[in-house]
């Protein structure tokens, strides 16, 4: 590898490097201790030198030194990992270089062309894979150690590299660590003991930050029951952020595909860099915060003054700008919270006092300030010309958050006659009201103390805007919360969720969308459809909107147009419970982008078939748990049960659980505080039945005891009438709970729990969620084997490696391809058999590894024919099961059942003559459905039914082609047995004694037509000396008679003939029931680099 040039003191290296070779200018050396016999102490104490110092010697110990006669100085131009490798270098110098250099006169001539020349060597090398790295030069050097010492393909992506040591038991080993796009690898050499592994990304299960009496801080990982500690690194939060995102990032690629294909600077392993990732996390906790589409990336970050009108003074924070959003966050905390789209922007101007703020001033006739903003000038051109080239004729005629739904003549003058024709119709379809202002409108004459309560909690609310504005633009201060925390009213609920769950924002970018989706939607059949027709009755059933054909189609049309967006989620059991309540308050088509809000964004991964971020955010709140409710967590035997509890809290958000009027304040606090709200309440529902729980003998009182107390869970404000309400009236006795209002349940979860901040959550979040995705793993795996060992002989831990290079193989193929097919069949909702499945190619190479047969010349052949034996329903893809039962027949099965399969392999239509020995992956006809086909399965399980009653007289009979091609690979199976001379001959007289068999056949069913005896066709004759060169001479004694062949009639034979001839030599019984040995394939295998495997 040539160098970056860099000065070198000879006379100080010459007691580590040996030189070989050297002329007038360049010196070739080896580093004292390598390529010696045994090393010594020298090899020891430089190899320790090495590791501990980085030094790029340490897996390059060759290199080549610039010199010129009238200076000490020397200059290191080029390494090498072995003597070919440096003397290529040394050649290309010599033909090169050398005969240029006799032309210059002085020595700083030589030496600076020399230099120009290795750099331009270098940056024509790197000009394509390090154009994106802070210092191409020092992480080439450090790319060439990362590929030698693990022996990973060249295609795997080396993000960066950290010095740390790592703690085998008690003694830690200094070494470097090393991040990759799919690999987390460490390498130490400490006085000749090499301390080297490699572990996947996809097979952590836990990554933390520790602190324990030994370590101040590590890092913690834990992959195949394995615990790994790292510490003692330079910045160990960046370090362990940049794990976390590896960690993350692997696991959405290979486990999640469904929200990776959203992630689009992602799509290509190949350029992760370390900036991108630090990139990508700023932007979604940008979104996350703010609430905005997942469209937005953050561009720029500007700390600034902000001044507030209401209270009269400036606040500190930071200005955060992406494409369409300019935003702001102070930095005490939730003080003040303020987003500012550019469609609401009409001006924006900086004022003529000293500090020149910049004002923007948006629809709603306000001006905010900002203070103290770096580059002012630069930044407001910047919004002018984004706020300009935002606002359009459909954008000018946006109003505040109470208008933003568009009236029908706004949200049609875009489009043209026949549009405006089709639309108007779906409008005249949709529903412009919200369910409660139909079926229970508000008398505002009612003097009711509920109403007169409602109506105060109204004018606070109106009080707000008119201090802290109304609509988008509004500061959200500690106030707003307050204020959320004691309860929406019910006229302007609709409104205030459309506005923080940022749903306004798609709403007013996307006019008209859901009108066409709706039209479009309309009428279609789909699983999800049906699912959606059979819960339509089902969601709140009670409630009087529900009863009528008038809730039940705007329910209908939300969920089906919901399901036709966004097919990957389709529809999933819990969205009609919560769409019922956000129908109740918000207008249909509000309603539609408050479930794109939560099923999108603020509950990612809820909503589909395994539920993974509701069983992440269970893993969050057993974690809270254990930290603020220790002695429930002592007392409880299983952590198992506060799951199963609390899975429906989370995926209908309590609705659920609560009646109806107390429900709606917890959603209230959902849309303004996100998931942290729903994690609090859980807090203080255990907390409030703390000594219940406790004195509860097993989990089934423990459900008891909450499922009472949530019955009794009241809202006395609620200005719903009776007959809308689900509390109980009456108390059930003396053991039922007493009266809880949810107000008071709430401020108490805010009292107790308020400090559980966001960023927290999200920290847990992404912790949890390795260890969720891994158990989720790790059911698949026991269901897989559980299934597969009852129809094979291999032991449990046979199976289990079996299984583990399976999956390994599989992810193999999406490590490094982009967009891989194997990784678009990777489905996570299909049977735990068909979750991960194998193409041709991939049976492939892991044929190559594990088969007894691999050493055959036609073992790609073999493969193949293999692969289509097994690929029953033509898929072009094969499951675990039936890959390990061809091995199980291989290896365990009797001579009868490897005869079957050969004979299985050389008949239509498995082996056909067109055979090209194609192993592309092809796209499987069921996969391109997009829903899963239960009728399928149902054939496929009767037909293993089906299978299992099999006959070899139902065999066909194989044909002279066929056959000549069967006994070439019999004669290729007996290459290099100890026995093989005894097995070509045991095989000739099997065929000798077939021919015969069936001339005597055919003369009995054909007594008139003579023996003529007659070679067979040109294409068989080739075949047939292909049987003979496939005995490699070693059978030239044994004469197999030429096939004899009627004009009318081409000889074939029976399965049954096959086995009977070679059951009569005792070499070929004894062939194939000899016992192979399967664990000794698979210790090879583990033990191979990956980038062998790779080349495969």
């Amino acid at each position: 590898m040539w160098l970056k040039p860099e000065e070198v003191m000879l006379k100080n290296a010459l007691k580590l490097w040996v030189t070989e070779k050297s002329n007038t200018y360049f010196v070739l050396q080896r580093r004292r201790g390598y390529g010696e016999e045994g090393g010594g102490l020298t090899g020891l104490l430089v190899g320790t030198l090495d590791a501990v110092l980085d030094s790029t010697s340490k897996v390059a110990p060759f290199r080549i030194l610039h010199q010129t006669p009238e200076s000490q100085m020397y200059w290191s131009i080029a390494c090498g990992a072995s003597r070919e490798e440096i003397t290529k270098h040394w050649d290309w110098l010599l033909n090169n270089v050398m005969k240029t250099l006799s032309v210059f006169d002085s020595s700083e001539d030589i030496t600076s062309f020399v230099q120009g020349k290795i750099r331009g060597l270098i940056a024509e090398e790197a000009k394509d894979s390090l154009f994106h790295e802070e210092d191409p030069d020092k992480f080439r050097e450090t790319l060439m150690k990362f590929e030698t010492w693990f022996g990973l393909p060249e295609e795997e992506k080396l993000v960066t590299y950290y010095s740390c040591s790592y703690w085998s038991g008690r003694v830690p080993c200094q070494g470097w660590l090393y991040l990759s796009t799919n690999f987390l690898s460490f390498y130490s050499f400490l006085l000749g003991s090499e301390v080297k592994f490699v572990i996947p990304w996809d097979e952590i299960s836990k990554l933390e930050k520790t602190s324990t009496v030994l370590l101040t801080e590590s890092i913690h990982v834990s992959a195949r029951g394995e615990d790994h500690y790292f510490s003692m690194f330079l910045h160990i939060t960046e370090t362990f952020l940049l794990m976390e995102q590896l960690a993350d990032y692997a696991m959405r690629r290979l486990f999640d595909k469904e929200t990776f294909e959203n992630e689009p600077c992602l799509a290509d392993p190949l350029q992760i860099t370390k900036r991108v990732l630090e990139t990508r996390a700023h932007s979604e906790q940008f979104r996350a915060y703010f609430r905005l589409p997942r469209s937005e990336s953050l561009q720029e970050v500007h700390e600034c003054v902000l001044w507030l009108p209401f209270s009269h003074f400036n606040i500190l924070g930071k200005m955060c700008i992406s494409e369409n959003y300019v935003c702001f966050a102070s930095l005490e905390g939730a003080q003040c919270k303020l987003i500012i789209p550019l469609r609401e922007v009409v001006g924006v101007d900086t004022s003529g006092s000293g500090n020149k703020p910049l004002i923007i001033f948006t629809k709603g006739k306000r001006a905010l300030r900002f203070s103290d903003v770096r580059d002012n000038d630069r930044l407001m051109a910047k919004l002018r010309l984004a706020s300009g080239a935002v606002v359009s004729p459909q954008h000018s005629a946006s109003r505040e958050i109470s208008e933003v739904s568009l009236s029908k003549s706004d949200s049609l003058e875009d489009y043209s006659e026949d549009q405006q024709i089709s639309l108007k119709d779906s409008i005249r379809t949709v529903s412009t009201e919200a369910l409660m202002t139909v079926f229970h409108p508000q008398d505002a004459e009612n003097l009711e103390p509920k109403m007169l309560k409602e109506k105060m909690k109204e004018q606070s609310w109106n009080i707000h805007f008119e201090e802290y504005g109304r609509g988008v633009c509004m500061f959200r201060t500690k106030k707003t919360r307050d204020l959320v925390i004691r309860g929406i009213p019910e006229n302007l609920r609709g409104e205030l969720w459309l506005l923080f769950s940022g749903a306004v924002n798609d709403m007013a970018t996307h006019p008209g969308y859901y009108n066409e989706l709706v039209e479009e939607s309309m009428g279609t059949c789909s699983l999800a459809t049906d699912e959606i027709e059979r819960d339509l009755r089902r969601s709140l059933p009670e409630h009087p909107a529900f009863q009528s054909d008038t809730g039940i189609s705007a329910l209908r049309r939300v969920l089906t147009a919901y399901a036709y967006r966004n097919p990957k989620i389709g529809y999933c059991q819990a969205m009609n419970i919560l769409t019922s309540v956000l129908l109740l308050y918000a207008k249909e088509e509000e309603a539609f982008w408050l479930l794109v809000a939560v099923c999108e964004r603020m509950l990612p991964d809820y909503f589909n078939r395994r539920i993974i971020g509701a069983l992440v955010d269970q893993a969050v709140f057993e974690e809270l748990i254990g930290c603020h409710l220790p002695q429930l967590t002592a007392h409880m035997a299983d952590m198992t049960f506060f799951s199963s509890v609390s899975l429906s809290w989370f995926l209908t958000l309590f609705i659920s659980v609560l009646p109806i009027e107390s429900a709606v304040t917890v959603v209230d606090c959902f849309f303004y505080e996100g998931i942290k709200a729903i994690l609090q309440l859980g807090l203080a529902t255990l907390d409030y039945n703390m000594e219940r729980l406790l004195n509860c003998k097993d989990d089934a009182e423990a459900v008891t005891v909450l499922n009472r107390f949530f019955d009794n869970v009241t809202n006395k404000d609620s200005p719903l009438p009776p007959s809308v309400q689900q509390a109980p009236v009456l108390n059930d006795g003396k053991n039922s709970h007493p009266k809880v209002d949810i107000s008071d349940l709430i401020r108490e979860s805010y009292e107790k729990y308020g400090d559980i901040r966001s960023e927290e959550v999200e920290s847990m979040r992404c912790r949890n969620r390795l260890y969720v995705i891994q158990t989720l793993e790790g059911t698949t795996k026991q269901n897989v084997l559980r299934v597969v060992s009852q129809e094979v002989k291999f032991s449990a831990a046979e199976l289990e490696d079996l299984y583990d290079l399976f999956k390994m193989e599989h992810f193999l193929s999406c490590y490094w391809t982009l967009n891989s097919p194997s990784l678009k069949h990777h489905d996570p909702s299909q049977p735990y058999l068909d979750q991960y499945q194998i193409d041709c190619q991939q049976f492939r190479v892991l044929y190559n590894f594990l088969s007894p047969w691999s050493h055959c010349a036609n073992k790609d052949a073999l493969a193949l024919w293999t692969f289509r034996l097994l690929d029953e329903n033509s898929d072009y893809l094969i499951n675990f099961k039936e890959f390990c039962c061809a091995l199980d027949v291989m290896y365990n099965g009797s001579f009868t059942d490897i005869l079957k399969l050969l004979f299985k392999m050389h008949i239509p239509p498995v082996s056909t003559v067109s055979d090209q020995n194609d192993c592309s992956v092809k796209k499987s006809p069921e996969r391109a459905k997009g829903k899963l086909d239960i009728q399928m399965y149902l054939k496929q399980w009767q037909d293993e039914l089906l299978k299992k009653e099999e006959s070899i007289k139902n065999f066909p009979r194989m044909s002279q082609s066929q056959f000549i091609q069967f006994s070439k690979t019999m004669f290729n199976l007996f290459h290099g047995d100890p026995e093989e001379e005894l097995l070509y001959r045991a095989i000739a007289n099997v065929t000798r004694l077939l021919l015969k068999m069936e001339e005597v056949g055919r003369k009995l069913t054909s007594p008139t037509s003579p023996a003529r005896s007659m070679l067979a066709s040109p294409a068989s004759q080739g075949s047939e000396s292909g049987i003979q060169d496939c005995s490699e001479d070693k059978a030239e004694s044994t004469s197999i008679p030429s096939p004899q062949k009627d004009d009318e009639m081409e000889w074939s034979f029976a399965f049954e003939q096959i086995l009977a001839s070679l059951l009569n030599e005792p070499a070929l019984v004894r062939f194939f029931e000899k016992h192979a040995d399967i664990k000794t394939r698979l210790e090879k295998v583990k033990q191979t680099p990956l980038k062998c495997r790779v080349k495969l």
